[in-house]
């Protein structure tokens, strides 16, 4: 693993895409750091931090867009499948090297609350916490990009899914307004996701009686608590959309509060995101 951490970190140290992503989280801190703190005196930087979680749609996708498909484009995976480490220790090798480039600017950012303090009173804590939540934020997008660059060879698709996502992610305050909360609409939603779900599993198995069945069973089941305690649902769409609400869960940090629960919610996206890689090309391994 320590060699495909090498390897990968040198690759974006010696290329265009490690700097260009340091360089443009830079330039957008300086940015927004010289309108609220420095023009506007504004002592709290969780403010700049709030404002530029907009980078990571555009960065992210650059940064891990070749991670893994280009391997698979260029078949150099082969080597990396045949090499004496497991695949999860290639992922994580991967994984490691694109947090240590994003590690770079956020060392920088750490100076910005010591360069207020020279000006006024400065909280260092509450900055500090909105620093570590950025960081765990940008993480946790980094290993959605390096998911869906396990999905495919081409950069460019793997560069628009991970902005698909991230963008729905960064948006999903919104568009969970856009759903009722009333049991009824709730009940409704899930039956339409569960008979989804049972169409997929067809086009992946080809088999109508089991996919049929599966569908059958969720219905009648969501059927059955609906009738029993239909006030289960109520506000459940909001409750599932508010697990992929990653700003969400970087709010509290920027409020001055050490959020424990944040902290293992990006832990947690992050494991399961580099599980589904591993998953992915394990998969692609044994086809």
């Amino acid at each position: 693993m320590t060699a495909i951490y090498k390897r990968e970190l040198k690759s974006y140290l010696t290329s265009m895409v490690g700097y260009l992503f340091i360089f443009f989280i830079l330039v957008l801190t300086g940015i927004y750091f010289s309108a609220y703190q420095l023009s506007a005196a504004y002592p709290k930087f969780e403010y700049t931090l709030s404002a530029i979680t907009f980078a990571f749609l555009i960065g992210v996708p650059i940064l891990t867009m070749r991670v893994l498909a280009e391997e698979r484009k260029q078949k150099t995976d082969q080597l990396l499948l045949t090499a004496p480490v497991s695949v999860s220790g290639i992922v994580i090798g991967k994984y490691l090297a694109l947090v240590t480039v994003f590690a770079v600017p956020m060392a920088v950012m750490c100076t910005y609350p010591l360069i207020m303090s020279r000006f006024g009173t400065v909280e260092f804590a509450s900055a500090y916490t909105a620093v570590l939540g950025f960081f765990l934020l940008g993480c946790a997008n980094i290993a959605i990009g390096v998911f869906m660059s396990a999905l495919t060879e081409s950069q460019v698709i793997a560069a628009v899914l991970t902005f698909v996502f991230l963008f729905a992610f960064y948006m999903m305050n919104g568009i969970s307004s856009f759903f009722s909360q009333t049991s009824m609409s709730t009940c409704v939603t899930f039956g339409l996701l569960i008979l989804a779900a049972a169409i997929i599993i067809y086009t992946m198995i080809k088999n109508i009686l089991i996919s049929a069945v599966i569908g059958v069973i969720g219905e009648v089941a969501l059927i059955i608590i609906y009738v029993v305690k239909s006030s289960i649902f109520e506000g459940g769409i909001q409750k599932v959309l508010d697990v992929f609400n990653l700003s969400g869960h970087f709010d509290n940090f920027t409020s001055n509060i050490f959020d424990i629960k944040g902290i293992v919610y990006f832990l947690s996206v992050i494991a399961v995101c580099l599980f589904l890689t591993t998953q992915s090309i394990l998969k692609r391994r044994w086809n």
